[in-house]
């Protein structure tokens, strides 16, 4: 059995908890209850990991945890040690399965610009209050994600409305955001910077002048740009660095486009004929004769964003109070001492303004999916067995449904082989 190790990440949040005058009263107990349901869906204080023995898997919910017998699944942080890569090749040459990457003219990748970016990626002090970077959402060991929440933690504990999604390929998004409201990487991190739920400084400006002070950027903006950082030379580097996070060369790629016919078992080759025939996946996820980005960059409406607004108020709700402790709190408890469980999200329409375009969101790509979970824009489907059990369902009907969603009736053996192929992509 493998030793269980406490991560060296910790994430820690603000949470209003109500004074309890009646210790042993129903009523009191209900409330206890209800608070704990903040600490397992608002937030995840530790992660249990497993040293190298254990197979890697992304994430861990951490049921049997009071067993003796419990042996964590998830990957040790601790045990992973990265080493300095090559990125600018990497940028140049991208892993089997994916085409060429192009940038903006006026912003051409160089390896000090890569370095640049890649050190403002990871500065905490870009935050307001010095303590949040891109990359504690943004996990490199997680997936450029972060299994542990559903949806993303911002400064002072402040809880957003969506899942951080992978920033691994982002290089080929022409949508970015789940609602797909900016269109280049070069302009997307002001949204991160600025928003109060996330790294909430005050204004451009603020962000500027503080980097202007802090004396290990000393001459750095001016060596790769000829210039003192700005807006503008702020959003290049940090949209060099993300150009270079690029993974394929996935047992998939191998059969597809390496010519190796055994890179694939039997149920994944099965799993593929169903993704891209009776489950009509390839009709938003695209796979090309040459390459493969398993997204159309386009919005959909799943029918997900409009069953989460029309249910705010769930009559129970399933909480952990501790490592593979669950209770069922009512709905109406857990709201009374925190914020709405789940926020009112209508997607591309809080961009548009058009009721056609309401609970719209861009199609993810699949690409190492199985490191990526929780999954949609909502983290609220935990498991790629729970994604596969969604789309056989055909989502959830509403009039602005996409005509593409629909009930697949695949058989169990089906949806085995198509979870078994999605394995296959990391």
């Amino acid at each position: 059995m493998p030793r269980v190790e406490l991560p060296l990440r910790f994430l820690f949040c603000v949470i209003p908890v109500p004074a309890f005058t009646e210790a042993g009263s129903a009523g009191a107990r209900q409330r206890t209850r209800a608070a704990g349901a903040l600490l397992a869906g608002s937030c995840a204080l530790f992660a249990l990991t497993a040293s190298a023995e254990s197979p890697p898997r992304a994430g861990d919910n951490r049921e049997g945890y009071e067993s003796g017998g419990f042996v964590t699944r998830s990957q040790s942080l601790e045990a992973r040690r990265g080493k300095p890569a090559d990125l600018l090749s990497l940028y140049r040459t991208p892993p089997l399965g994916l085409p060429p990457v192009s940038a903006p003219a006026t912003n051409p990748e160089t390896r000090d610009g890569i370095r640049l970016g890649r050190k403002l990626f990871y500065d905490r002090r870009l935050s307001l209050n010095n303590t949040m970077s891109c990359a504690i959402c943004h996990v490199p060991e997680m997936g450029f994600t972060s299994n542990e929440l559903q949806t993303a933690i911002g400064m002072e504990g402040r809880r957003g409305r969506r899942n951080a999604p992978t920033l691994l390929n982002v290089a080929y998004k022409t949508r970015l955001f789940h609602d797909g409201r900016e269109f280049l990487l070069e302009n997307q991190v002001f949204s991160p910077l600025l928003s109060r739920n996330e790294m909430a400084n005050p204004s451009v400006g603020y962000i500027i002048k503080k980097i202007r002070h802090l004396k290990d950027y000393n001459g750095l903006f001016e060596r790769v740009f000829g210039t003192p950082v700005s807006a503008v030379t702020i959003g290049r580097a940090l949209a060099q660095y993300q150009r270079t996070l690029l993974a394929a060369d996935s047992p998939f790629d191998r059969w597809r486009y390496g010519g190796q016919s055994d890179a694939l078992s039997a149920e994944q080759r099965r799993g593929f004929e169903i993704f891209s025939g009776k489950g009509s996946c390839t009709s938003c996820h695209l796979v090309g004769d040459r390459f493969a980005l398993f997204t159309d960059n386009q919005w959909h409406n799943t029918g997900l964003g409009f069953d989460v607004s029309m249910n705010k108020t769930p009559p129970d709700v399933r909480v952990q109070l501790a490592p593979g402790v669950f209770t069922e709190v009512a709905g109406k408890e857990v709201q009374g001492i925190t914020q709405q469980l789940k926020q009112n999200d209508v997607g591309l329409y809080e961009v548009t303004l058009d009721p056609a375009d309401r609970w719209k969101y861009v199609t993810p790509t699949l690409r190492n999916i199985e490191l990526t979970a929780p999954y949609m824009h909502d983290g609220s489907l935990l498991t790629l067995e729970d994604v596969v059990e969604f789309y056989d369902r055909g989502g959830v009907p509403n009039e602005g449904l996409s005509p593409l969603i629909r009930p697949l009736a695949l058989t169990g053996g089906e949806k085995k082989d198509l979870r078994a192929f999605l394995g296959a992509l990391t």
